[in-house]
């Protein structure tokens, strides 16, 4: 059995550190470089994982260099990747760009990421879950893995990210009905719904049929809107601002494994913001704290 099943992207980042961001027809200077495994369904299996319950992937990767990398990674870290396929087209990638700020400028590649098909989704894994989490996957691919889901009484959550964000709500609604927990934040919201107030995107998203419904405000916490009520909650200062890629991956790793372990909501919530500070304060969109470190960061 397993607490929380991702499917979505599983890419490389390619990581640079910069002094500040530049503007065409310049030169910078790399400070630093890393890489490794990314990609928000990644990202999320990894964070259950550190935060000290079991997960698994479904996701596909390319029969390449930046594939073993990433599959690597993932094993390193104690995600199941039976679920993984594997495509002769190229790993998908992200490039990072990070000033002295934690600032981030991204350039993607999907690849072979955006292969995974509806036909790829492994139910016999479903079954094993409690948690279903879908996150910057192509539609058609989502909406059957949130169905499969539901068919078999499982909690799904969603994340929609940037790109899969702007189609809209028309063409989001048959998927957005089949899910439990939406996660977006203030400008995916805004995409889907064209509601420039976040408090009325929630309301819009959340008349489809999600239980839950939390919009991401960054340094400026998150909005939450349930069956029952509605909560503003605060942010947590991150000890120090170094990556903030992946904070709002780590912010759902640390709801579902807050809500796994059975915490009442608002305490779910603050495990949440403190998972996704602590990731700040890291380099790597997958570096995700303990759960040790986060009650410490919480309750000291």
């Amino acid at each position: 059995m397993f607490d929380v099943v991702t499917v979505g992207h599983v890419l490389a980042d390619i990581r640079f550190m910069v002094d500040e961001f530049i503007g065409p027809d310049e030169e910078g200077v790399i400070l630093e470089q890393s890489r490794g495994v990314g990609g928000s369904a990644a990202n999320v299996a990894i964070g259950v994982r550190r935060l000290g319950l079991s997960s698994a992937i479904i996701a596909k990767v390319g029969f390449d260099s930046f594939g073993r990398i990433a599959v690597d990674e993932l094993m390193k870290e104690g995600v199941d990747i039976s679920g993984l396929k594997v495509s002769f087209s190229s790993t998908g990638f992200t490039i990072v760009i990070i000033d002295n700020k934690g600032q981030i400028c991204l350039y993607g590649y999907k690849g072979a990421s955006e292969e995974l098909e509806p036909c790829d989704i492994n139910v016999d894994i479903i079954e094993k879950t409690k948690y279903v989490h879908i996150a910057s996957l192509r539609l058609d691919t989502s909406i059957e893995a949130a169905r499969k889901a539901k068919e078999h009484g499982k909690m799904v959550s969603w994340d929609p990210g940037r790109v899969q964000s702007k189609a809209g709500l028309q063409k989001l609604k048959d998927l957005i009905k089949h899910v439990d927990i939406v996660l977006a934040n203030e400008e995916e919201a805004r995409n889907i719904t064209s509601e420039s107030d976040y408090k009325k995107a929630a309301e819009v998203i959340g008349e489809l049929g999600p239980r839950l419904v939390v919009v991401k405000r960054g340094a400026r916490g998150a909005y939450v809107l349930s069956e029952k009520e509605c909560l503003e909650v605060p942010p947590l200062k991150p000890p120090k601002i170094v990556d903030t890629t992946g904070a709002g991956d780590a912010f759902a790793a640390g709801l579902l494994v807050g809500l796994a372990r059975g915490y009442e909501l608002s305490k779910a919530l603050t495990y949440a913001s403190a998972t996704a500070a602590l990731k700040i304060a890291k380099l790597g969109s997958h570096e995700t704290p303990t759960h040790d470190e986060v009650i410490k960061f919480i309750w000291g």
